[in-house]
């Protein structure tokens, strides 16, 4: 199989793996690694100016330079080509007079003898060629006395007295000079230039992520008891100003985790401390009454509490199952409409009959012992407040199964609708302890709708008092 690793990770792998074959050397490379983002970026910016400018500064040297050599190059030529004319006319004199900035002038016949030179190289023999340079012929200057550079330019020109060669030559020293100190000045631009490109995005870079440092000191001061605090928000609207709103957001949900925890805890506590104390009151009383039939009554009291506190305690080990971190969604197949049918047949009579009315098949990815225990709680809740009777509804709709568990008992209050739903809350608090009720059943089965990735609502019913459970329907 081909590897699909990123080249660029699979050099730098590669790197590293020669580095640590050299202790020093890699040692070396760790520490000239910036270490910090805003030297990073530096480092960057840096390289990057650095790389434009010295492509830059080579393009404008190369295009001032062909400019200068075409331009000394052109009056060479030009001149050359005059020499010629008066040559092809016979009016060439034995010392042409130099024109268009050219240094030397030498006319040559076809025997290689010198018919006409320009002052300077008058009494000399002809130039002999010395090659090729920067891709144009060169010749032997020497007699010049001069070792600068030279564009000749050469003409052929037919005369009275035969064909003759006019080499005039033009100095490039202006062309020299000009490139040298255009590199001068551009090195000299180029350094201030990327200096200040440094300087300026060292600091604008630092004071990009002063308010990063700010969240991450304020981050790192906020301890379990500090989840009040919050980190600071710049005033701008980037992605700071957004991660810092998103940590302000993180840091309010766990507050209200935090808070919701105890206030659990202490609901907790306070719905043990009463049936245990009433649990020892009357293993005290029937331990100390000398009569055998108040002593049976008691001690069977206290079995009815301590079944009660059994089933307490195992809805706040359920709370705390669903409550726990990386809790994943169930996955087994259920037929919601089975487990419907089950549940409610394997009930032993209550105080008010069910009614069934549940679809052929609604299949739900889901655990089946949640699921059953959701529809318990939810029919134990129907049980408690009906007056004549419950029904348990179960359809398809829009991809969901929306299985409905209502009752003809009084209806909830609008501002109640979602109050139900929170742990130990009781809205008749007297009859729900009398009746075994602790304010959990309802918070258990929204927490496992949830888990199934469903809702449980109590939707406005007319003459009746409906809980809806909506749970996403398995291929």
């Amino acid at each position: 199989m081909a590897d699909r690793t990123p080249r660029r990770v699979r050099v730098r792998a590669a790197l590293r793996r020669r580095l640590d074959r050299h202790p020093r050397l890699a040692a070396l490379a760790d520490r000239l690694t910036p270490r910090s983002v805003r030297a990073r970026t530096t480092l960057a910016a840096c390289v990057s100016v650095a790389l434009v400018l010295a492509v830059a500064s080579a393009a404008v040297v190369l295009l001032l330079r062909a400019n200068l050599e075409r331009t000394v190059e052109n009056g060479a030529r030009e001149q050359a080509r005059a020499v010629a004319r008066l040559a092809e006319d016979g009016r060439l004199t034995a010392q042409p007079p130099l024109d268009h900035g050219t240094d030397f002038i030498q006319v040559v016949d076809a025997h290689g003898r010198v018919v006409a030179a320009s002052q300077n190289l008058a009494g000399h023999p002809a130039l002999a060629p010395a090659g090729h340079r920067d891709g144009h012929r060169s010749f032997d200057l020497g007699a010049l006395g001069d070792e600068h550079h030279q564009r000749v330019a050469t003409v052929t020109a037919d005369t009275p007295a035969g064909p003759v060669t006019v080499h005039v030559g033009a100095s490039l020293r202006t062309a020299d000079a000009a490139g040298d100190l255009t590199k001068v000045a551009l090195t000299a631009v180029s350094t201030l230039l990327l200096v200040t490109v440094g300087l300026l995005t060292w600091r604008t870079t630092g004071l990009a992520l002063r308010p990063v440092e700010a969240i991450r000191a304020e981050v790192a001061a906020i301890g379990d008891r500090d989840l009040d605090r919050r980190v600071p928000e710049p005033g701008s609207d980037d992605e700071i100003a957004r991660l810092a709103g998103t940590m302000n957001a993180m840091l309010g949900r766990l507050e209200a985790a935090g808070v919701r925890q105890r206030r659990f805890i202490a609901d907790a506590s306070h719905e043990l401390r009463s049936p245990l104390t009433v649990l020892r009151t009357q293993l005290e009383v029937a331990l100390a009454h000398p009569d055998p039939q108040v002593r049976a009554d008691l001690v069977a009291g206290a079995l009815e509490d301590t079944e009660r506190l059994q089933a307490l305690a195992a809805d706040l080990l359920l709370l705390a199952r669903l409550d726990a971190t990386g809790q994943g969604r169930p996955e087994q197949a259920v037929d919601l409409a089975e487990l419907v049918h089950q549940t409610v047949a394997a009930r032993t009579a209550g105080p008010h009959p069910v009614t069934v009315h549940a679809e052929a098949a609604a299949p739900v990815a889901g655990d089946p012992q949640w699921l059953r225990r959701l529809l318990t709680n939810l029919l134990d809740n129907a049980q408690r407040h009906a007056r004549e009777g419950v029904s348990v509804r179960l359809v398809a709709e829009g991809g969901h199964a929306v299985l409905d568990v209502a009752n003809d008992g009084p209806p909830i209050a609008p501002e109640d609708r979602e109050r139900i739903f929170e742990r130990f809350t009781r809205l008749d608090d007297a009859r729900s302890r009398d009746d075994g009720g602790a304010g959990l059943g309802l918070p258990i089965a929204r927490d496992i709708a949830t888990l199934h990735g469903g809702t449980l609502t109590a939707p406005d019913t007319p003459g009746a008092t409906t809980f809806r459970t909506r749970l996403p329907l398995s291929a």
